[in-house]
């Protein structure tokens, strides 16, 4: 009866390390999938770019935006504008607000994409809130700029040619925290930024 006890210990041990084994690849693939839609634009991934060339052209896009947080997320998200019309080329500030409804500071991190995905390619980030994590304390409200255009090669591109809307989303999620997260989450005195200052930029 103890050979088979062995094989059954042996055939156990072996399934839990392809199990492991198939995690850890699948763990490895994330950065190289997320890379990849970067560099493509795949799956609705934006692009990012130091600044925006300027108007280019007659033809007009209609920017909509879109806010989501995960359930496990204890965050009131939305968009401050539900849409804007941009010529292409042209440099465009919006924002979102996200407010911490718990009882204790969170740090959260956005993942983003547009629809159609199509568009993906051609829409860049200038800068924006979800290039870095974001701490909230307790019942804090904050406003989460972006900046974006969309890149005049749009024009050149005829699969693009029939988009006249582009829809941007956001889906916070809760992201692990260390102590410069909590340190960035404290209270601390009310003070209006210049990114406040400059938001009627957006109607």
């Amino acid at each position: 009866m103890a050979l088979p006890n062995r094989r059954n210990r042996r055939t156990a041990v072996m399934l839990a390390g392809v199990v492991a084994g198939m995690a850890a690849m699948a763990y490895a693939a994330v950065p190289l999938y997320q890379l990849f839609c970067q560099v493509t634009g795949y799956g609705g991934t934006t692009q990012t770019a130091i600044a925006a060339p300027g108007p280019v052209g007659e033809r007009l896009v209609t920017v909509r935006f879109n806010a989501d947080a995960s359930g496990g997320l204890p965050w009131r998200f939305r968009p401050l504008q539900r849409e804007v019309v941009v010529r292409v080329g042209e440099e465009t500030l919006a924002f979102y607000e996200a407010r911490n409804e718990a009882e204790h500071a969170i740090t959260g991190t956005a993942t983003f994409n547009v629809t159609p995905h199509k568009a993906g390619p051609y829409f860049d980030k200038i800068d924006c809130f979800c290039f870095e994590r974001q701490a909230l304390a307790p019942g804090e409200r904050a406003e989460m700029p972006v900046s974006f255009f969309i890149d005049p090669a749009i024009l050149d591109d005829p699969n693009l040619s029939d988009v006249k809307t582009i829809t941007l989303s956001y889906t916070f999620f809760e992201a692990e925290t260390d102590e410069e997260d909590d340190d960035a989450a404290a209270p601390k005195p009310r003070q209006t930024s210049a990114l406040e200052t400059g938001r009627g930029t957006v109607n």
